[in-house]
């Protein structure tokens, strides 16, 4: 127990200490900011709904499948083609 006490208070202080560097140059101000407007820009967005959300993935999905059989159709034309090409 005294183990995982000590590695919470060694976790304490660094971030205790990484608060105090941030807030002593200025960049915690310019952390919260960005934060700030990170979030004002997420508002902004439009959101898709679960229709479209769903309607994206099945076609995410059927492309994904798509371009797996043409590797794999591609992959094995390939390698016929070097096999013949080797035993001649």
């Amino acid at each position: 127990m005294d183990k995982k006490y000590i590695e919470i208070a060694i976790w304490a202080g660094v971030i205790a200490v990484t608060f105090a560097v941030l807030w002593y140059t200025g960049n915690l101000v310019r952390l919260r900011n960005y934060v700030l407007e990170t979030r004002e820009e997420l508002r902004k967005c439009t959101w898709p709904t679960w229709d479209e959300l769903k309607g994206s993935t099945v076609l995410v999905f059927i492309s994904v499948i798509l371009l797996g059989i043409f590797t794999v159709a591609v992959d094995q034309l390939l390698y016929m083609f070097v096999h013949r090409l080797i035993r001649i």
